[in-house]
């Protein structure tokens, strides 16, 4: 008995060891399945909730008119897990098939031991997306990608700018894109993102970034695109630039240059390209810089239209330096009104070194804001160069050189601003390029703004005058357009060049041509300017300067000079007539 109660004890021990053992090894297991689905939740939460910083809609830019001029879409990227990949071969197949891509390449990405690879080299769309997503396959990512898209492509590039990458995020880079940055982006919310593609985005959506509408007119700014183009391969231009503005508002309705690019592929396009040269390149403006030299001298109130000077010689020397008219000769008495009308150099060297002197020359230049940036409201501006009588490499001749636009740059924006002080009745309007920002159901209107004021109305009217009979009987005949009284001006300049004789290209020049109509009631002012040229602007930026207003003028419906005159007969107000 006490042996059989022994077996008996033994196999009783044994049966309890055996299912505390059991019990303990269900109750692990069990725990272990609560781990691994929890990690299995924290991995899917990882890989398809992501929490971060969510971007709203960059805010939209328009025409004048509201033609869509910059939006946005979304692409996709494409990329895999390969540690999570348990059929390669399978995944490189169907991924391959649904993007269009080397069922090879893929394979090679998927036997990668990196956490993650890049599938598709550009993004892709929606469409290919959804193709994507439908596989099901869970080590794929599918990573949304915001693109900023340009409908009509190179058309204002310029003005509008194009967005890139800042490290991780997106910004606007040159143009309006630049400039407004702040408004088009808007402001970056935290929120839960879902990594599958058109999967509802958990939490509250930013507000999209303000919507910009330009001053910019696309109809208009076409039209000088496709002149200026025309121009430089009609007359051997390298390059060139057609600015149209307002005088009266200072509204930019077109800002055009040549060479361009596309800001759809902006990373094709070289540094050089991308720079707007209407604001940020300078240049030597030649005689259309007279015009500021002689409304100075008329303001001074020491000349008027009817005083005379004498050329005695083909040349006079100031400075140590020789200058000469463009046709190195000389032309016996000559009056106030002959220096702009026939474009004598002598004419302006005797208005700045005999009338003004350099103090009241250089104060003048200064208040029309040479040497100074407009402020316009786009990036990149250049201010121009102006050396005063203090500065360390300014001498006696520059204040000659200077007058007839030589030995001081500016920008084409300026030259034309400049302009505009005259046909604006002695008034600077600030440039600019925005119309007005819509933020919701708000709209908020740029105002236009005078910044100075460096001549009187009388003396605007009186060179206005002058630029007639420059357009009607002068160097500008080749601008005339039947039907409309224009003001206007050439300018030959030369280019300067360190290894060439003199330091200026003894061939080659920069043709510029600015004008407005109607004289008397101005409703557009221009700059043609073409650059590296061997005629002079009478010959090639005159002539662009009238095809281009004979097609501005229908396009804008701006009356001739009769139909005004039969509307000031019957008691209306011609000032009143504006389409844009």
């Amino acid at each position: 008995m006490r042996t059989s109660f022994s077996r008996r004890l033994s196999l009783l021990t044994f049966v309890i060891i055996v299912t505390g053992v059991l019990l303990f090894a269900r109750l692990a297991s069990f725990q272990f399945q609560l781990d691994v689905a929890a990690y299995l939740q924290r991995i899917a939460s990882s890989n398809y909730r992501t929490i971060n910083d969510r971007f709203p809609e960059r805010g939209r830019i328009y025409d004048r008119n509201g033609e869509l001029l910059a939006a946005n879409t979304t692409e996709y990227r494409i990329g895999i897990s390969p540690v999570y990949i348990s059929d390669k071969a399978r995944l490189a197949r169907e991924l391959a098939e649904a993007l269009g891509e080397d069922e090879a390449y893929i394979l090679r990405l998927a036997n990668s031991r990196a956490p993650y690879e890049l599938v598709t080299r550009q993004p892709v769309s929606a469409e290919v997306a959804q193709k994507v997503a439908r596989l099901n396959l869970l080590a794929v990512t599918i990573d949304p990608e915001p693109k900023r898209i340009y409908p009509h492509n190179s058309l204002a590039a310029h003005v509008i700018g194009f967005v890139g990458w800042e490290g991780n995020l997106r910004r606007g880079y040159v143009g309006v894109e630049g400039g407004y940055n702040d408004d088009l982006a808007g402001q970056s919310r935290i929120t839960e993102r879902s990594r599958i593609p058109f999967d509802p985005i958990l939490g509250e959506s930013p507000p999209p970034g303000r919507d910009i509408y330009l001053t910019i007119d696309r109809s208009i700014q076409h039209l000088a695109e496709s002149e200026l183009y025309d121009a430089i391969n009609r007359y051997g231009a390298v390059g060139g630039t057609i600015l149209i503005m307002n005088p009266r508002t200072g509204e930019v309705l077109a800002m055009a240059s040549y060479p361009t690019f596309d800001p759809n592929v902006y990373f094709r396009a070289s540094k050089e390209t991308i720079r707007n040269p209407a604001i940020s390149d300078t240049y030597e403006p030649g005689s259309v810089f007279k015009i500021v030299t002689a409304a100075l001298a008329l303001e001074s109130g020491k000349v008027s239209e009817d005083s005379t000077y004498y050329e005695g010689s083909p040349f006079r020397v100031v400075g140590g330096r020789r200058v000469y008219n463009w046709d190195r000769a000389a032309h016996g008495s000559q009056s106030f009104v002959d220096i702009l009308v026939r474009s004598w150099n002598l004419g302006t060297t005797w208005l700045a070194v005999d009338v003004l002197g350099p103090t009241e020359f250089y104060e003048g230049l200064r208040r029309f804001g040479v040497g100074q940036p407009t402020g316009i409201d786009l990036e990149g501006e250049a201010a121009g160069i102006l050396r005063l009588p203090n500065d360390l490499y300014w001498s006696d001749s520059d204040l000659a050189t200077n007058s007839f636009g030589q030995g001081l740059t500016v920008t084409p924006l300026q030259m034309l601003s400049f302009v505009n002080v005259i046909a604006n009745g002695g008034q600077m309007m600030q440039p600019h390029v925005r119309l007005k920002t819509v933020d919701g159901e708000r709209e908020y209107y740029a105002v236009p703004a005078a910044v100075r004021t460096p001549v009187s109305a009388d003396v605007a009217r009186r060179i206005t005058d002058i630029m007639v009979q420059v357009v009607n009987v002068g160097e500008g005949k080749e601008a005339r357009v039947p039907g409309y009284t224009i003001a206007g001006k050439t300018g030959t300049a030369q280019i300067y060049c360190a290894t060439c004789p003199g330091l200026y290209d003894p061939e080659l020049s920069m043709a510029t041509f600015v004008g407005f109509l109607p004289a008397d009631e101005p409703r557009v002012s221009i700059l043609i300017k073409l650059d590296k040229v061997g005629r002079y602007a009478s010959e090639t930026a005159a002539p662009a300067f009238a095809q281009l207003v004979r097609r501005l003028v229908v396009l804008m419906n701006i009356p001739t000079d009769a139909q005004r005159a039969e509307l000031r007969a019957q008691g209306g107000d011609t000032s009143l007539i504006v389409k844009r």
